[in-house]
């Protein structure tokens, strides 16, 4: 094996830490992504009880698992969104708090500066989530954007984004953006744009995730090689999308994950589109030492058997790069 094989578990808020726990050992993961919600990470409990990071370690040595890096994706949205009702059901309430927009976005900022924190004091360097984007509604250029209007948000992003990434140097952490439609970058093309808007600091990178890209059209491999230096953490996640004309195209058609008729939907691992040969192959040439987490979502599959087929199929695939060259043998 070359990379250590995790589970994120935001996807299994629903379960207690300890249960998604003993199922991820049993199903051979290495460790765990612990997500900022539900019981599985409480920042603020990190940083008031001294023994809480003790007890998040101990409980995982149980089942022998270990912990590369939380990840606070629903706070780190409101930072930058327009903030409006959506944003109450997936915030904590002392972040919501009296849901005045400009409030919510100071309390998630400060958020996720505690993050920061409370990441270090598990003794972890990366926290992968969202930015949030004032511009994402500007995404279809119609009526015509005025170029202004998106420079303006990419300036809002460095503005709101700076100071917490100033706390993520001082504690020695990195923030790693999941790439993704409704984030401040969501391609190859506005990625590069959000590292120039804050002059590509190191605190600032990716948290590399193809099932967000493929079903754009955007080149989820070369995205890879050209953020070799940016790559903090790698999801390990499927997405299916048609070879044939859709009744729902890319953007969904508002119907739900599932529905007949989209163009695309995510899939367990193995069963999507998704080349994870190529993928395993690129962050091998990057040589990307971190986990592969596995972000599991199939609206049609069991996923608790979903679950344990992804781990199994990762560490198939997976395969550390070679340390000499294949014709060495006939070398002088």
């Amino acid at each position: 094996m070359a990379r250590p094989v995790t589970l994120f578990t935001g996807q299994w808020a629903d379960l207690s830490l300890e249960t998604i726990a003993e199922k991820a050992s049993s199903w051979g993961y290495d460790g765990l992504e612990l997500a900022c919600w539900g019981d599985h990470f409480d920042v603020q409990q990190a940083l008031s009880d001294p023994n809480y990071c003790d007890g998040r370690h101990e409980l995982l040595d149980r089942y022998n698992l270990k912990v590369f890096s939380i990840s606070n994706h629903l706070v780190g949205q409101a930072v930058c969104d327009r903030i409006d009702d959506r944003h109450k059901a997936i915030l904590p309430q002392h972040v919501w708090g009296n849901g005045v927009p400009d409030e919510v976005q100071d309390r998630a900022a400060q958020e996720i500066q505690d993050t920061a924190h409370a990441a270090a004091k598990l003794g972890v360097n990366v926290v992968n989530g969202f930015t949030g984007s004032s511009i994402w509604p500007l995404l279809y250029s119609f009526p015509p954007n005025n170029p202004a209007m998106i420079e303006a948000g990419f300036e809002d992003f460095a503005n709101r984004w700076n100071p917490i990434l100033d706390v993520f140097d001082e504690v020695g952490v990195r923030f790693a953006l999941e790439v993704h439609p409704t984030e401040i970058a969501f391609d190859i093309a506005s990625s590069e744009r959000v590292l120039d808007a804050i002059g590509r600091r190191e605190a600032f990178g990716f948290n590399y995730d193809p099932s967000h890209l493929g079903y754009q059209g955007v080149d989820y491999v070369a995205f890879i090689d050209q953020f070799s230096d940016r790559i903090y953490h790698a999801h390990m996640k499927d997405v299916w999308w048609s070879d044939k004309l859709t009744s729902a195209g890319v953007f969904g058609g508002h119907t739900d994950f599932g529905a007949p008729g989209r163009y695309w939907d995510f899939r367990s691992i193995g069963r999507g589109s998704i080349d994870f040969e190529e993928i395993i192959r690129a962050l091998n040439r990057i040589n990307y030492s971190g986990p592969l987490s596995i972000e599991w979502e199939d609206i049609g599959m069991d996923r608790e058997a979903g679950a344990a087929e992804a781990c199994t199929f990762i560490k198939n695939i997976d395969f550390k790069p070679s340390t000499v060259a294949f014709d060495a043998a006939f070398s002088d």
